[in-house]
């Protein structure tokens, strides 16, 4: 169900490789400026990981070749600029930033549902990426391009200021364990970042099964003096219904309930 970076929801999960977390994992200012900077200003560190066998099948191997260099893009940390995203959509519109799509059903769904916004989508494992790719050529979904890579390296450096209207981030990894709250997506300064990408009226969309994470998500949206919290049935410039998944029908089932959130770029 989690899909943000470390998860471990497909069997070719990477091995994540600790990174940036501190001085003892080796980051210093002389060895990797661009981590440092991003420990320093509270961003969660940008994860290293080295796939496994990615396992796909015939037919997924098959898209993902002809699909990918069409709609996708890898190697995030030799981009640092802004990405074209009129070139590479074909057109000016709306764009929605979405952080770990897993295999991709929301994404699917709610990029369907409105074809004049454009949706980027962040995931690691390519497993589910290649589903999501698979899922587009079949409903012949022409809305969403894919990266695989590390969330905060796309909005830091591939995502201009004050150009998104929507960013969603659906049930992260919650990090449990009290000595890795510090490894949740949603972290003050992540927000703040979030804030930054944001056009004026633009979007935060969040949602978490876990209540730890949920009011960690409610304390640090609401600090966020550039943002304000909305109500599901206001008028937004893109949708928040977002459809259940199986894994949300499975923790409903033992009796964990979803909390959502909608923040405003004042």
């Amino acid at each position: 169900m989690h899909a943000q970076p470390g998860a471990g929801t497909y069997p070719d999960t990477p091995v994540e490789v600790r990174a940036g977390l501190d001085t003892e994992d080796g980051i210093t200012p002389a060895s990797d400026p661009q981590r440092w900077d991003a420990t320093q200003r509270g961003y969660l560190p940008a994860t290293s990981f080295r796939s496994r066998r990615a396992n796909l099948s015939g037919g997924q191997r098959e898209t993902w070749d002809r699909l990918w260099p069409a709609v996708g893009l890898s190697d995030i940390p030799h981009r640092f600029e802004p990405l074209d995203t009129r070139a590479w959509f074909g057109r000016q519109a709306p764009l929605v930033l979405e952080i770990g799509c897993g295999s991709g059903i929301s994404t699917l769904a709610m990029a369907r549902d409105e074809p004049d916004i454009d949706v980027i989508t962040v995931e690691v494992y390519k497993r589910g990426l290649a589903q999501l790719l698979c899922a587009i050529d079949r409903e012949q979904v022409s809305n969403i391009r894919l990266i695989r890579g590390n969330g905060i390296d796309v909005l830091q450096h591939l995502i201009a200021p004050g150009s998104l209207t929507g960013f969603r981030l659906y049930f992260p990894d919650p990090w449990p364990k009290a000595r890795h709250h510090k490894r949740r997506f949603l972290q003050p300064a992540t927000v703040g970042l979030i804030a930054d990408r944001l056009l004026p009226g633009g979007i935060l969309h969040a949602a978490t099964d876990h209540p730890g994470y949920a009011e960690q998500m409610a304390e640090v949206g609401d600090a966020e003096p550039r943002l304000c919290r909305v109500d599901p049935g206001s008028s937004l410039p893109i949708s928040t219904a977002r459809p259940t998944t199986k894994y949300e029908r499975k923790a409903q089932e033992v009796g964990s309930s979803v909390s959502e959130f909608i923040w405003k770029r004042r």
